[in-house]
């Protein structure tokens, strides 16, 4: 997942390389120039003017003007005087340099990009090979952003600015063990450098280290707690180690700043607080105007398709072994092919693993495009005339946002990757159920809501469960007594329903409460957390993380799946499902937190839905307590299985289609996107 690092480089500068440019030797222009260096401003802007007013075509004057306005953030004005001087005196690679500044800051990068070319045909500076790298990084193209750090760093290897962007580039491109080794690099060399210690962080991130990259997270924020999105991934790395100091504080702290319109967090990490779907959305559209704006102009300009087949793309960055992938593989082999057309595009890495090679059977076309541009990604997609464009990763994971933001595609649509809004007004529709987002919740989203009749997430009917039922102590398990089990991400695990939980050990004699050991912290920390509240350490187990159809095999050896709160599970709780254990919710506020709910109600298991934490906590006792009762529902469980609409995946199926059908009809129609519903039966309504 992206934590919102952006390549650096050197802002305007007053003077480029060495000397000064041939600045005119005039006694108004030095008084002028003295007075600009020592930041006196506004006398300097005057003296400028002044000499611009008796010689108009002065190119120094222009030029120092122009930079002046860079400094004062007033980037149009800047660019309008820095391009008379570059016209007037065409040999100055100061100019052109500060040219490419201030249109990188305009957001003009490949005007920006021909600069930084002119300024090096003229003069080459570490300055210049360092910025132009940087904007190649911003357009995405990192493999060439590579070529001009290694430029640069060849003329100064101790340039720290450029091992950091360089790390930047190498992680865009998934070489993160080298990416690391840049951020470590420009660390040696500046151990203040609040972005390489951000940037480090979001490697070992990736790499599920986070008590490390809270490490790394936590000293950038001592030395720039004003990065964008830094306190949110702080925090977020924080609460995947389970350690909950300070966190009521932090929590506040962050809320404050986000209300406040500060870039403190992404919209994913939001989604594990207790932010209003309200507050979400808001939050996302900030994000969205921030890091993935519409540019002017669209590449799909209106045009209609004439095509036998309705032609829908998914997008994702986690086509592998992952969640997502494990929810809609069957759903890509159950897609009508003589009524549509599936291209998957892969933008994330490649795994070569039997999920990856399942997915490229399943779709009509598969492109891999990692490493490609989103503007490249976003121009081979709309080549490809694809009517309906999925967005399968949101603001989680290898999103793609960027691909999205220019309009490759006539309708757009966030689906399941990402529960909640994407705040962007080039996403058309969200596809949900009647649970996860009520009806009177529509103003908190951006997109309009698509209802499927029984549960928004699709599943495999083909997920393979490993062979034999393992003994309990083969789990590291007692084999008698009650096993509750939260095989949720551990960020998702609060102090607050972690209180619940040791209240019902302590009331439950025996039982045990069997986690997965994402990492040593989390283990370390809640047996230490389970102690502070007279628990036994010894009552707090956790399972390896191993390949799922053995993951799914011992899962079955658990009596009650004990849900979260804010942020449910997701594809944890239907795996519980599919395995015949019986999973206990409480109803959220927002979509993230209402899932479980929306998959209990699918498989008919409606009473395991409770509407308070009050509720949760006494019927998880109850449970316990009546071994009776508890066999019934996993016998109801099991009963239901193969029946039920969660795990019919050709209905679910049926359903999407009709789904797209709507969407693709009101288009073909001249009809803007709306809010509508998809009845059992398969009709849109």
């Amino acid at each position: 997942m992206s934590n919102g690092q952006g390549p650096q480089g050197a802002g305007p500068s007053i003077l480029y390389g060495s000397g000064t440019g041939g600045l005119d030797p005039a006694q108004r222009l030095r008084q002028a120039f003295l007075l600009h260096q020592q930041g006196r401003l506004e006398e300097a802007s005057s003296l400028y003017r002044e000499l611009l007013a008796v010689h108009p075509d002065n190119a120094h004057a222009l030029h120092l003007l122009g930079v002046l306005h860079a400094q004062r953030s007033d980037y149009s004005a800047a660019a309008h005087f820095i391009s008379r001087a570059v016209a007037l005196d065409p040999d100055n690679p100061s100019a052109f340099y500060n040219l490419g500044n201030t249109l990188r800051d305009l957001k003009r990068l490949d005007d920006a990009l021909a600069n930084y070319d002119r300024a090096l045909a003229l003069r080459p500076t570490v300055e210049a090979w360092g910025n132009r790298g940087a904007v190649l990084q911003e357009l995405g193209r990192p493999n060439e952003a590579i070529a001009s750090f290694d430029r640069a760093l060849a003329m100064n290897p101790s340039h720290a600015t450029s091992f950091f962007n360089r790390g930047n580039a190498l992680r865009d491109l998934y070489r993160h063990e080298e990416a690391l080794a840049d951020y470590d690099r420009a660390l040696a060399l500046k151990p203040n450098h609040a972005d390489a210690h951000n940037g480090r962080g979001s490697i070992l991130q990736d790499f599920k280290r986070f008590d490390e990259a809270f490490a790394a997270y936590d000293r950038a924020f001592s030395f720039d707690p004003d990065l964008p999105y830094l306190e949110g991934w702080r925090l977020l790395s924080k609460m995947h180690c389970c350690d909950w100091s300070h966190s009521n504080d932090e929590v506040a702290r962050l809320s404050r700043h986000v209300e406040e319109g500060k870039f403190s967090a992404s919209p994913y990490v939001l989604l594990a607080t207790d932010f209003s779907a309200r507050r979400q959305m808001a939050a996302a559209q900030m994000y969205a105007r921030d890091k993935y704006p519409a540019p002017s102009v669209p590449l799909w300009q209106g045009e209609k398709y004439e095509h036998d087949k309705i032609r829908v793309g998914y997008v994702s960055g986690e086509f592998h072994e992952q969640a997502t992938a494990y929810l809609t593989a069957d759903l890509f082999e159950c897609h009508d092919r003589a009524a549509f057309a599936t291209y998957g595009f892969a933008t994330g890495k490649n795994d070569h693993s039997a999920m990856r090679n399942r997915l490229e059977r399943a779709f009509n076309s598969f492109v891999d495009v990692s490493g490609r541009t989103d503007r490249d990604i976003a121009e081979i997609i709309r080549r490809s005339e694809i009517d309906i464009l999925v967005n399968l990763n949101g603001y989680f994971g290898g999103e793609r946002t960027g691909v999205f933001a220019l309009r490759p595609a006539p309708l757009q649509v966030n689906y399941l990757g990402y529960p909640g809004t994407m705040g962007a007004s080039y996403i058309d529709y969200i596809i949900a159920d009647k649970i996860v987002i009520a009806e009177d919740e529509h103003p908190n989203y951006a997109e309009n809501v698509v209802y499927l009749p029984d549960s928004y997430q699709p599943n495999d009917r083909k997920k393979p469960i490993g062979e034999g039922l393992p003994r309990r102590s083969e789990c590291g398990l007692p084999e008698n007594g009650l096993v509750f089990c939260c095989f949720n991400n551990s960020f998702k695990i609060t102090p607050h329903i972690f209180d619940i939980w040791m209240r019902l050990l302590a009331q439950t004699e025996n039982s045990v409460l069997w986690f997965l050991e994402w990492n040593a912290a989390v283990r370390r920390n809640l047996v230490k957390e389970a102690v502070k509240r007279g628990i036994a350490a010894d009552r707090i187990k956790f399972a390896p993380l191993m390949k799922l159809e053995d993951h799914l095999a011992r899962l079955r050896v658990a009596d009650v799946f004990l849900d979260t709160l804010p942020h449910n599970a997701h594809t944890t709780a239907s795996d519980a499902l599919w395995c015949g254990v019986p999973v206990l919710t409480c109803l959220g506020s927002t979509f993230a937190g209402r899932v479980a709910a929306s998959l209990l109600q699918a498989v008919g298991l409606d009473e395991m839905i409770t509407h308070s934490l009050e509720e949760y906590e006494t019927l998880a006792l109850k449970l316990a307590r009546n071994p009776e009762q508890l066999a019934a529902l996993k016998a109801r469980l099991a009963e239901n299985r193969n029946a039920c609409a969660l795990f019919d995946t050709p209905r679910y199926a049926r359903n999407l289609e009709t789904a797209y059908r709507a969407m693709w009809k009101r288009q073909q129609h001249g009809e803007p996107p709306a809010s509508f519903s998809v009845g059992g039966g398969g009709d849109g309504q």
